[in-house]
């Protein structure tokens, strides 16, 4: 939390869903911190010390994303990290979300009423545990 605001990071190699995850997040009230890719997502989540991640599955490699959640769960065991992704059934299919300790999975294109609602809601249950 910065300035009384909660800090989302947010990490694609998609610039328009990097833009719309940003302009969606901020008319909300939240600090909004970017990243293109893993290398860069990891450093951002070092300085910016988020209270929620946002990371794509396929970025620069398809394990990009699986492998940098298994990065941040190193650094910090207990941020939530949602997983964006476009491959539909297949990713449900192949991949255990509870392995990874993943707060949740949003489907793109991103519905921003589901994702706003989601992040509140995870945002309570973090507050309150604390």
């Amino acid at each position: 939390m910065q300035d009384g605001k909660y800090v989302i990071l947010c990490i694609d190699d998609d610039p328009d869903v990097l833009m719309s995850l940003q302009v969606i997040l901020e008319a909300s009230g939240y600090i909004v911190a970017t990243a293109p890719n893993a290398r860069e997502g990891l450093q951002a989540f070092r300085e910016s010390a988020p209270d929620i991640v946002i990371v794509d599955l396929i970025m620069e490699e398809v394990d990009a994303g699986m492998d940098l959640v298994k990065e941040l769960r190193i650094l910090d065991s207990e941020v939530p990290i949602f997983m964006l992704s476009s491959t539909g059934d297949y990713f449900y299919s192949t991949l255990d979300a509870d392995a990874l300790g993943l707060a949740g999975v949003f489907q793109k294109p991103i519905k921003p009423q589901i994702l706003l609602k989601l992040l509140e809601n995870k945002l309570k249950r973090k507050k309150s545990c604390s």
